[in-house]
């Protein structure tokens, strides 16, 4: 994915939604967060805490609540991105310019800058190595492959997790294997599992 060093050159390269965007960042302009780029997209924020984002997929254009888990949502509009999986996170999906009710709208970004202002905020759960589970297939690798074990070691414990509940969850033998087979290549060059998914 593009490096974007401006809120200008992200709505240019997503010109179908440039007029869409353009009103969103306006409203989001209106209010006294401050816009800054990060993870090549635009962020709005109060005294350093990220409230709002802004952005654009494939089929749809949205606002993204930092912490929107605590918006009322009086009109059930929020989107969880990532069911079971985003814990704190909540967009205002539209496909359309027309589908973007200006007054609406800038009610739920002013009531994310006040739930912000009252210190609202879902803190990520800081895990540790005691919490994760290798499984089986896993232990008997490692006994055999010594470069693999230290390499899993040195991995972060979220990304200790990530390989481990990959192969747990496949629910066939012959599935954690050829999983297991996959990930040994990954961990030695100590990558996680969904880096190609992450931006840079």
């Amino acid at each position: 994915m593009k490096k974007v060093t401006s809120v200008e050159e992200y709505i240019e390269i997503n010109a179908d939604y440039k007029e869409a965007l353009e009103l969103l960042r306006d409203l989001l302009l209106s209010t006294s967060l401050d816009e800054t780029i990060k993870w090549s997209a635009p962020v709005y924020s109060h005294k350093g805490k990220n409230v709002v984002g802004l952005g654009a997929f494939k089929q749809y254009f949205c606002l993204w609540f930092f912490n929107g888990v605590f918006l009322k949502d009086k009109h059930n509009m929020l989107h969880n991105a990532q069911e079971g999986k985003t814990k704190a996170l909540r967009q205002l999906r539209f496909t359309t310019l027309e589908a973007i009710n200006k007054p609406l709208v800038l009610d739920y970004i002013k009531e994310a800058i006040d739930n912000q202002k009252l210190g609202k905020e879902l803190k990520p759960v800081r895990t540790t190595t005691k919490d994760i589970i290798i499984p089986e297939e896993l232990i008997k690798v490692f006994k055999s492959n010594t470069d693999l074990n230290i390499a899993f070691k040195g991995l972060s414990p979220s990304k200790q997790r990530e390989y481990c509940n990959y192969i747990t969850e496949a629910k066939r033998e012959a599935t954690k294997l050829s999983r297991l087979e996959k990930i040994i290549p990954m961990i030695i060059d100590s990558k996680g599992l969904h880096d190609k998914y992450k931006n840079c």
